[in-house]
């Protein structure tokens, strides 16, 4: 029967039906046609998926996202980079990578970074005449740092799913999240004669204190959080909800937020929080069922079994990641994925801290390709142009990525280093 709801579930996929829905059509028609299983047992076990306290820092992590956009920080953020660093040849997709390094130490969510600092990204290369293909590329590519450096909502469900420290996998993707901007921005370079990226005016000391002192207080958010986090002040959970509470006293203070903007970006959060619970609730059960037919046990037997080495079974698994990638939604990858394919690597002798920056990054990948890609149709409305022009420039991107990818699989240091600098050996 499970062969049935797996092949049930990516004929849903295919037609287009919400993930959700997805995912919990096959789970619910397991429980009805078991009936060794009582019917509450559905309920029970999607109510418990999501009633965790750490979930607690979706709805804020998201909340903090849409003030910031709407609060006037991400322009402040956004301005204070372009006079810093806009004198370089292609210096805008410079200051592009920039912004969303620092964005992603507040919000922690591609589309965020992509719907809101994206906007502000794009509107100005083009008024500076920059090749589209730079400027809705370098736009999207950098957008998926946000998951990956702290704080990350994909993290937080990964911490929950593998009941893995969240604290050591936000340390573990600061790292990876550095040398993904590094190696966007040798790419910019690489590109940015042959696609005549031009030279930004020179800008005066005077000029970049004023833009570093309207984006003090801001460049302060991702200080506030992880310096909390780490020091041990507040768990991620607390430190969502300080990022809520900051974003919204400087909207304030600045005057761009008002009860109008304030209930929008409430609602617009609500909204979204339901949709990845949604999707964190049926893939809870979807992921119970796995458990129950003893998928992840057969599946390292069946490991052990092969003649092939470490290497090349971590090669099999990252490239079926990208491929989940490209037509599942990250959070209910996780979800179903996990509690498969954790138990092998961990047989394999990869750290689950290791393997949950691994994870995230293939599967975030996958939001920048088609069909399903998030970012390309949320990019795709705020550029105004087709998905498959934003795919087409998007893919120029994706090999420094992937460059990466091989790197945090191959040294464990990369993403291990921190987390046992300040919380100690695990």
């Amino acid at each position: 029967m499970i062969i049935l709801i797996i092949v049930m579930l990516f004929i849903l996929l295919a037609a287009g039906l919400p993930v959700a829905i997805s995912i919990g059509v096959p789970s619910l028609l397991y429980i009805v046609l078991d009936s060794g299983i009582p019917a509450f047992v559905a309920v029970q076990r999607m109510v418990a998926g999501i009633n965790t306290y750490s979930l607690l820092a979706i709805p804020f992590f998201i909340l903090a996202g849409n003030l910031m956009n709407t609060g006037g920080i991400t322009t402040r953020i956004f301005d204070s980079c372009s006079v810093t660093f806009g004198r370089l040849r292609g210096g805008l997709a410079h200051v592009n990578i920039i912004s969303s390094i620092i964005f992603a130490g507040m919000s922690g969510a591609a589309i965020a970074d992509a719907g809101g600092l994206g906007a502000i990204e794009i509107k100005a290369m083009r008024e500076n005449k920059y090749d589209e293909r730079m400027t809705i590329g370098i736009t999207a590519a950098s957008s998926i740092i946000g998951p990956i450096i702290p704080p990350s909502m994909p993290i937080v469900v990964y911490g929950v799913v593998a009941s893995a420290s969240i604290g050591r996998l936000f340390a573990a993707g600061l790292v990876p999240g550095i040398i993904m901007g590094l190696s966007l921005m040798v790419m910019v370079f690489l590109l940015a004669g042959k696609m005549n990226c031009p030279v930004g005016q020179r800008s005066s000391f005077v000029q970049k204190f004023v833009a570093f002192k309207k984006a003090f207080f801001p460049l302060l958010t991702p200080v506030i959080i992880l310096g909390g986090i780490f020091s041990g002040y507040f768990t991620p959970t607390e430190a969502a909800a300080i990022a809520c509470l900051y974003a919204l006293i400087l909207g304030i203070l600045y005057k761009e937020i008002d009860l109008k903007t304030f209930k929008e970006a409430v609602r617009s959060s609500m909204v979204t929080t339901v949709q990845v619970l949604f999707i964190v609730a049926s893939a809870t059960l979807f992921a119970w069922i796995l458990a129950r037919e003893q998928v992840p046990q057969q599946l390292v037997a069946f490991v052990q079994t092969l003649e092939v080495s470490k290497w090349m079974i971590i090669l099999i698994f990252n490239v079926l990641l990208l491929v989940v990638g490209l037509f599942m939604e990250t959070v209910a990858s996780i979800n179903i994925l996990v509690p498969v394919l954790l138990p092998v690597m961990i047989a394999l002798g990869m750290s689950p801290i290791q393997f949950g920056i691994v994870m995230i990054l293939n599967l975030i990948i996958g939001t920048l390709t088609p069909p399903f890609g998030t970012v390309l149709f949320v990019l795709s409305g705020v550029a105004n142009v087709s998905v498959e022009k934003v795919a087409k420039s998007t893919f120029i991107f994706v090999p420094p990525l992937i460059v990466v990818l091989i790197l945090i699989n191959v040294f464990p240091d990369l993403t291990l280093w921190l987390p046992n600098l300040f919380y100690g050996l695990e």
